[in-house]
This record gives structure tokens, sequence and C-alpha cells, in this order.
């Protein structure tokens, strides 16, 4: 039997949540799979990916084949670096410890990256907040100058009103 790793939809329309799942090739998009191995929400900024690493590798392994859409989130998350390293085990390329410590390191460059690229989405969406309260806060200056000088008589009038009460007071 031919097994696709695929996504499955679900949400309502315009907010597509997906679940990452295994299934017979010739099985229907959201019909029947063999077994759910992780979820992907594509509305959060980065995507949210949840996956049973695990399970996963070992579908990949057992030679279930990842549409490209899961293709590009398994070599995200390091499902298909960590098949490739396994291989390279099994030829004599690489140790066991080896191939460990260059996953653990892949995954500490990839958590950093990550990081920060949330740090940036908070920064700019804090700059982005500060921009808005002192636009907001010079049109509030704008319509009340507005406001003053609508209610304000104009100046002849106010000199006109200020010569009589001059001449009084000689």
């Amino acid at each position: 039997m031919a097994t696709k790793i695929r996504l499955q939809r679900h949400g309502k329309k315009g907010k597509p949540f997906y679940y990452i799942v295994v299934a017979d090739a010739r099985a229907p998009r959201d019909g029947r799979f063999i077994e759910r191995v992780g979820s992907y929400n594509p509305n959060t900024n980065p995507a949210t990916i949840d996956i049973n690493f695990d399970k996963t590798l070992e579908w990949v392994n057992n030679g279930a084949q990842p549409t490209d859409t899961c293709r590009a989130i398994l070599s995200y998350k390091g499902v298909l670096y960590k098949k490739h390293l396994q291989g390279g085990v099994k030829k004599g390329a690489l140790t066991e410890e080896q191939a460990d410590a260059k996953f653990a390191e892949w995954l500490d460059q990839k958590d950093s990256k990550i990081t920060g690229k949330k740090s940036n989405l908070n920064a700019a969406k804090v700059e982005a907040r500060k921009a808005a309260l002192v636009a907001e806060a010079k049109k509030k200056e704008e319509k009340a100058a507005a406001i003053a000088a609508k209610n304000t008589p104009p100046a002849e009038e106010v000199a006109e009103e200020a010569a009589p009460e001059a001449e009084s007071a000689e």
C-alpha cells in the first residue's frame, strides 16, 4: 500500500487549520487516514507546527512519501535531516554520536532563528503601537485646535470691542 504524509484540512472558511496525517494515497484529502502525526496552523505568525517527531520519522523511514507542503514542514522541523543523518550512520560515514551532535547543533541554530523572528515581530508590533499613539495624539491636537479656532470670535470683532473700551478709559 502506498502511504502519503499529507495535510487534512479543518477549520472554517478563510481560517484553515490542518492535521498532518499518514494516509493511503488513494484515500480522499479529508477522508480516512492511518495515523495522525501532528497539526499545522498557518494563521499564526510564525506558523504553529506541532508534530510527533518519532512517529513521523518512523513513517518516513518506512517509506511514506510526504506531499510537497508536508515535505517543507518536515524539513523545517528536522525530520528529513534526521533521516539523512541516520542514512549516513548506516553507511558508516558517521558515528551515532556525531550524528546526534550535528542534529543538536542544527536544532540550536533553528531555535535561535525562530526566537529572533519572534522578537523582531514583537518589536515591530510595539513600534506600530507607539506610532499609532503618536498619530492619534497629533490628530486629537488638530481637532482641539480646529474647535478652538471655531469657537473664538474673529480678530476684527475683538479689535472693535477693544477700541471703544480704550476710548472710554481716557
